[in-house]
């Protein structure tokens, strides 16, 4: 691991033979609060994405698989929190783990180097994609997933209608031009349903649709750009009219505006949202609000949440995971 590349050193740390631990402190995992499914789908998604995994990689895929696949039941559903002690402790849903699920099922079925591992991803995922979510998130994260799916089999029937389906829930971007969202507040993962929308569009060949993505993405760029930096809608989120409010910031907004912004650019061909891509890479360098680095390179985590004070040095999993995320974009840019 290098000074300026992550790398899995920690998610590695955080993971063992059943799946990938939610919390740390600093980079020690709290093996008492356990596992969850979204994490570990969100692992499987970062973990597929490599063109070139080594051995470690792929047994860590290979966990990761057996954990989203023990967690679906058969209605296509999936449970979320499992304890230290190898018990669950909810019933099956669609909630967003179910949306979290299907996209890394969808891009392990797409992207995965090794057969096997794509073929059984796929299995799940057509289980999973009989069920639907009545949260426009979940319906969003799923939509990812199918997109994967349909770029590697633009004939998947299956995946096609998951990401229609997908595109109804988000709704249409209003026409207010100083409000171009679907819903009259932002929360979390906010860049993901951008790219969802763009993703429909550009697969579905519906360019009305595809305009509409980029117009909102654009407008989510900007509004969360200041002096030339990133600065995004903090945990507590913003509602159309309120005050901005500027902290705490989590590590996965940035992580979903660098997935967004990479999408529309390898979409429209457009350079100029490359750059959107390093602002997200350079937040985590340290060209933030506070103008500090956002990940340990001594330990290869990414901190929980930008404060006021500064970083929260905790590094969990969903912070390590957007890092990683993000840095995969960094390092397709070079």
């Amino acid at each position: 691991m290098s000074a300026t590349t992550p790398g899995f050193k920690h998610l590695l740390r955080l993971s063992d033979d059943t799946g990938l631990f939610e919390h740390a402190r600093r980079a020690v995992a709290l093996r008492h609060h356990g596992y969850c499914t979204d994490d570990v789908a969100r692992g499987l998604v970062i973990a597929s994405r490599e063109p070139l995994p080594t051995h470690r990689l792929i047994r860590l895929v290979e966990c990761y698989l057996a954990f989203v696949t023990h967690a679906q039941d058969r209605s296509g559903a999936f449970r979320n929190r499992l304890s230290f002690d190898r018990r669950w402790s909810d019933r099956p849903g669609v909630g967003d783990w179910w949306g979290r699920a299907m996209w890394g099922l969808g891009t392990a079925a797409a992207r995965n180097s090794v057969p096997w591992i794509r073929k059984e991803a796929l299995h799940a995922f057509a289980l999973g994609a009989e069920q639907r979510s009545p949260h426009p998130r979940a319906m969003a994260f799923a939509g990812l997933g199918a997109a994967e799916v349909l770029r590697a089999s633009p004939d998947s029937t299956v995946a096609a209608a998951l990401l229609t389906d997908a595109v109804e829930a988000i709704g249409t971007p209003s026409e207010n031009a100083s409000w171009p969202w679907p819903q009259p507040h932002l929360t979390y993962a906010n860049a993901a349903l951008a790219e969802l929308i763009i993703a429909g569009g550009d697969l579905r060949g519906d360019r009305q649709l595809l305009s509409s993505g980029l117009r909102m993405l654009e407008w989510l760029c900007d509004i969360q750009t200041r002096n030339g930096r990133l600065s995004v809608v903090p945990v507590a989120g913003w509602r159309q009219g309120a005050p901005r409010p500027h902290y705490d910031q989590q590590p996965i907004e940035v992580a979903a505006l660098a997935d967004a912004c990479a999408t529309a650019g390898l979409v429209t061909g457009d350079p100029s949202w490359q750059e959107k891509v390093r602002r997200s890479v350079a937040w985590f360098q340290g060209a933030n609000d506070a103008g500090v680095p956002m990940w340990d390179p001594a330990t290869g985590g990414g901190y929980d949440g930008l404060t006021e004070h500064g970083p929260n040095l905790n590094q969990g999993a969903e912070s390590t995971i957007a890092l990683i995320s993000t840095m995969q974009h960094a390092g397709r840019l070079s």
